[in-house]
């Protein structure tokens, strides 16, 4: 499994779908990236475990709280889970672009 490349990832939060552009580099058991998005540019580091990516973010707006991200890869897609600090989990997915 391979999750190097440029991915659009799609959140479906309460507020709507919010989409992130992201980009990654792994190597070995850890990856390196960038997100963009209408929050802004963020840099990512995290964990990577068999297809599975793991990192977090933390988010200013609309309120100050940290995203958990667990991404499972498969191919050119990848679908998962962000849990949003104490606001309960939404379901994600992404393309390779």
């Amino acid at each position: 499994m391979s999750a190097d490349g440029s991915w659009k990832i799609t959140i479906n939060t309460p507020m709507g779908p919010q989409e992130v552009n992201a980009t990654i580099t792994t190597n070995g058991d850890t990856f390196t990236g960038k997100t963009e998005g209408r929050m802004g540019s963020q840099e990512i580091t995290g964990k990577v475990a068999g297809d599975t990516l793991t990192w977090s973010a933390d988010i200013t707006s609309p309120m100050p709280m940290t995203l958990q991200f667990e991404a499972k890869v498969e191919g050119d897609k990848m679908s998962g889970n962000v849990k949003l600090g104490a606001f309960g989990n939404a379901p994600m997915s992404g393309v390779r672009v």
